[in-house]
């Protein structure tokens, strides 16, 4: 899934469009709720091998929040990593390139619910 689509998606079902709060990182992009402004997204390019990749190619992330019970699960299927520079417990990596469109909607979807 390309980051332009995840925005549009979000955009269309949240009316939520993506905020670049960092001037160091400026295509690090966090989707928040319109009111509250609490995070249940994060979007960011970095290399492959911070994640723990055998890889230096750069790759498009989401950072969702799940439920504690099933991030161990989820981290088994390919894709799925720990968080990148969140909470372990309550959050997980997606590779954009890697999952399903069809799962990333869902958990953005349950990331949604879980951050109100």
């Amino acid at each position: 899934m390309k980051r332009e689509t995840l925005f549009a998606a979000v955009f269309e079902k949240y009316q939520v469009e993506p905020d670049y709060p960092w001037e160091k990182f400026k295509d690090y992009a966090v989707l928040r709720h319109r009111y509250k402004r609490k995070w249940f997204g994060v979007v960011l390019s970095i290399s492959a091998a911070k994640l723990g990749l055998d890889s230096d190619r750069v790759v498009d992330i989401l950072n969702v929040k799940v439920m504690p019970g099933a991030v161990g699960s989820l981290r088994m299927q390919p894709g799925i990593l720990p968080a990148y520079h969140m909470n372990k417990e309550h959050w997980i990596t997606l590779l954009l390139d890697t999952v399903p469109e069809e799962e990333i909607l869902g958990l953005i979807d349950e990331s949604f619910g879980l951050t109100r």
